[in-house]
């Protein structure tokens, strides 16, 4: 993130990194000269092979003097090299595939229950991640803006569809207008007609996929309060957010873990339920009878 000069000369005071803008690479190569643009641009595009590396052994990568490297990360934003080891780390993840995460495991050979608990354990870590950086307060504001929202939207393609999903139906079970995009077309089109007094949740992990990215640009263009729920602040998804929670979906096996995310989502739920207690009690009494003796359930 660049840090503006004000006009006393004192820098501005830098914001906790959960407040702060996330950077996209093009923004990095902004600031840059041709040459120099030229020179970086290897390692932004290929981010796993340089974020271990040290400022001096990046440098003889990049066939410069380590004062150069280190110039040249400053000069796109960064405050120091450490912060951007941060960015590549994070970039990485967001551009790693399936096959890229089945490679970092660590269980060996074929002992099957290993990977079971490796994986098993990893969801864990990222609920437990989760539950330490998430920021109650926020969460509980969600809550306010969903009672506020003529409607919500919940843009979410592909395996995050089954997340919209889930969401959607415990909103619309308080009684809330909650729409979810299926497919590309009727997410575009939800988007088109969302207004000024509807809210967006945009869910989409790793590099962003394209329909949930669009949707939610053009929701935010129509002056929409848009929230992002992804899994690192280099997504579009944050960039393109008014404000957006960040939940791993890290996983040993193939795919994403959504472990994180539903419990993300379950606290939001939560917030929701308990905003407007007596409302929502009357509402789910009415739900509680029909689930007693609905023609849904299996009778003997």
């Amino acid at each position: 993130m660049i840090i503006q000069t004000v006009g006393t000369g004192m820098r501005k005071r830098r914001p906790p990194p959960s407040l702060r803008r996330p950077l996209s690479t093009s923004e990095c190569l902004e600031a840059l000269s041709a040459k120099r643009r030229e020179l970086i641009s290897p390692v932004l595009q290929n981010p796993r092979d340089f974020v271990l590396l040290s400022a001096r052994a990046l440098a003889e990568r990049l066939k410069v003097d380590a004062a150069t490297a280190v110039r040249i990360v400053l000069r796109m934003g960064f405050e120091s090299y450490r912060e951007f080891q941060r960015f590549l780390h994070d970039l990485a993840m967001s551009q790693a595939t399936g096959l890229d995460m089945m490679q970092t495991s660590r269980a060996k050979g074929s002992n099957l229950a290993a990977h079971v608990r490796e994986a098993v354990d990893q969801a864990v870590t990222n609920t437990q991640h989760l539950r330490n950086t998430l920021e109650p307060n926020r969460v509980a504001a969600c809550a306010k803006r969903i009672r506020d929202a003529e409607r919500v939207f919940i843009f979410a393609g592909d395996l995050a569809a089954s997340l919209a999903a889930f969401f959607g139906y415990h909103l619309r079970i308080l009684g809330f207008t909650a729409l979810e995009g299926r497919g590309t077309g009727d997410t575009i089109h939800l988007a088109q007609t969302a207004g000024k007094k509807d809210l967006v949740f945009a869910i989409s992990f790793r590099r962003g996929l394209r329909e949930t990215v669009a949707a939610l640009q053009e929701a935010k263009s129509n002056g929409c309060y848009c929230i992002g729920l992804t899994d690192t602040y280099v997504s579009p998804i944050a960039r393109f957010s008014d404000e957006c929670f960040i939940a791993s979906v890290d996983t040993p096996a193939f795919g994403n873990s959504y472990a994180a995310p539903m419990c993300l989502i379950d606290g939001i739920v939560a917030a929701a339920s308990y905003y407007q207690r007596a409302r929502d009690e009357s509402i789910l009494q009415r739900a509680a009878e029909e689930q007693r003796s609905g023609f849904r359930w299996y009778r003997e």
